[in-house]
C-alpha cells in the first residue's frame, strides 16, 4: 500500500468515525427529548415541594408523602417503560428497587429527631448497593476508584473530630457505600475512549450530586450548620435521583447471555 492510499485510508475511516459519532449524539438528543415529557409529574412534584417548604420541625405524615413524592414520580417514570422493559433489563430493576429504598429513607428522615436518622441511614445504605450493582463492574478504572477513595477519605477526616458512639462507624460504612456507588458510575464514563453514552453520563452525574447531598447532610448534623442547607440538599438529591433514573433508559444488560451471543 503506498503512502497515498494509506492516506485516504485513514480519511476515509476517520470520517466514518466522525459520522457514527454525529449519529450516536443525533440519537442520544431525540432519545433525551423523549423521556423528557415522562418527567414532568416529577418537576411539578419537585416544585410543590419547594412552594410549600414544610417546616421539619413539625414532622407529619401530609409532610413525609410531600417529601417523597417526586421520588414516586420517578417510580412512575420507570414503570412507564413497560413490565417488559423492567423484565429484560436487571439493572433497571435494581434502579427501581433503589428508588423504592430511598423513599423509606426520606420517610424516616422527616422522623429523624425522633430517633429514625440510623433508620434511614440503613435504607439509603441499600439503595446504594442496588445502585452500584446496577452500573455493575466493568470497567473497573482504578483511577477513578483511587479519586473517589480520596474524595471519601477526606470527608470522613473531615467530620470524625464531630463524630461520636455508633456514628463513628455507621458514617465510616456509609461514607465507603456512597463512595463505591460513586466509584462505579464514574467509571462508567470513558470520554478519552469515546466509550460513553449519555446514560452514562446520567449516572455518573447523579453519583456526584448525590455524594454532594449527603456530604452537606453530613456536615450540616454532625459538625456546623451550612447555610441554605436544606435547600442544597434537597435541590441536589432530586437532581441526583431524577439522573439516576434517567441512566437506567436503555441500559444494556451486559450480563445477559442472549445479548453477549
Amino acid at each position: 500500500m503506498t503512502c497515498v492510499q494509506h492516506l485516504q485510508l485513514s480519511s476515509s475511516l476517520s470520517s466514518i468515525l466522525n459520522t457514527l459519532r454525529l449519529k450516536e449524539s443525533h440519537d442520544a438528543l431525540f432519545q433525551v427529548k423523549c423521556e423528557g415529557p415522562k418527567l414532568v409529574p416529577f418537576f411539578k412534584a419537585t416544585c410543590v415541594y419547594f412552594v410549600l417548604w414544610l417546616p421539619t420541625s413539625s414532622p407529619s405524615w401530609f409532610s413525609a408523602l410531600i417529601k417523597c413524592l417526586p421520588i414516586f414520580c420517578l417510580w412512575v417514570f420507570l414503570l412507564a417503560h413497560g413490565i417488559g422493559f423492567l423484565g429484560a433489563h436487571s439493572s433497571a430493576r435494581k434502579i427501581l428497587a433503589g428508588l423504592i429504598f430511598s423513599s423509606l429513607g426520606d420517610a424516616f428522615l422527616i422522623w429523624q429527631e425522633q430517633g429514625y436518622f440510623v433508620h434511614g441511614l440503613l435504607m439509603f445504605a441499600i439503595s446504594h448497593v442496588l445502585y452500584s450493582s446496577a452500573f455493575g463492574m466493568k470497567p473497573l478504572d482504578l483511577r477513578a476508584g483511587l479519586s473517589i477513595g480520596v474524595v471519601s477519605g477526606l470527608s470522613y477526616a473531615l467530620l470524625y473530630s464531630y463524630l461520636s458512639g455508633p456514628f463513628t462507624y455507621l458514617v465510616a460504612v456509609y461514607i465507603a457505600l456512597i463512595g463505591f456507588m460513586g466509584w462505579r458510575a464514574l467509571a462508567g464514563v470513558q470520554l478519552y475512549d469515546d466509550l460513553w453514552t449519555w446514560t452514562k453520563m446520567s449516572a455518573c452525574l447523579g453519583a456526584m450530586l448525590f455524594m454532594v447531598s449527603d456530604l452537606t447532610i453530613a456536615v450540616n448534623k454532625f459538625c456546623f450548620p451550612v447555610p441554605h442547607s436544606r435547600a442544597i440538599i434537597m435541590a441536589t438529591y432530586y437532581a441526583a435521583q431524577m439522573l439516576i433514573a434517567l441512566s437506567a433508559v436503555e441500559r444494556q444488560d451486559e450480563d445477559d447471555p442472549k445479548k453477549i451471543a
